[in-house]
């Protein structure tokens, strides 16, 4: 993907009428009021295009709970793209990170709880804990 250009507040609430659909969104009524259009984000806070610090209460929809811009963050990721972005663990294959991350939440669950399951969307984990355990959840 190219670099984000550089438009007004009101150019990126035209593109975003034009071509992007929302969730959840009436999108008539978000028409007529018009997108906020979020360019940047440091710590808790996002900052819309017209630079207005906003205490972002939901953590990105909960998926920023350590904040943005976090240096470590970003460079444990630059690393890790830089040797292997991603692979699946399907078809009995592993991989060193997930390894490790499964051993180290293992290290501070309960004794019962030794073995991990990685799922992206909260669907994936609940029907893969449906698949696991059946109709009894005694």
């Amino acid at each position: 993907m190219a670099a984000i250009e550089k438009r007004s507040r009101e150019d990126w609430q035209e593109l975003d009428r034009e071509h992007y659909l929302h969730p959840f969104t009436d999108h008539k009524s978000l028409h007529e009021k018009r997108s906020r259009i979020i360019t940047r984000a440091e710590g808790v806070y996002i900052y819309d295009a017209d630079d207005k610090k906003i205490l972002d209460g939901m953590s990105g929809l909960w998926c920023v709970n350590a904040g943005y811009g976090r240096r470590e963050l970003v460079d444990a990721a630059t690393e890790q793209m830089k040797e292997l972005p991603y692979y699946n663990s399907f078809f009995q294959c592993a991989h060193p990170p997930s390894i490790q991350l499964a051993s180290m939440l293992q290290s501070v669950s309960q004794a019962h709880s030794n073995r991990v399951f990685f799922a992206a969307p909260g669907s994936e984990s609940i029907n893969t804990m449906v698949r696991m355990f059946g109709p009894n959840w005694d």
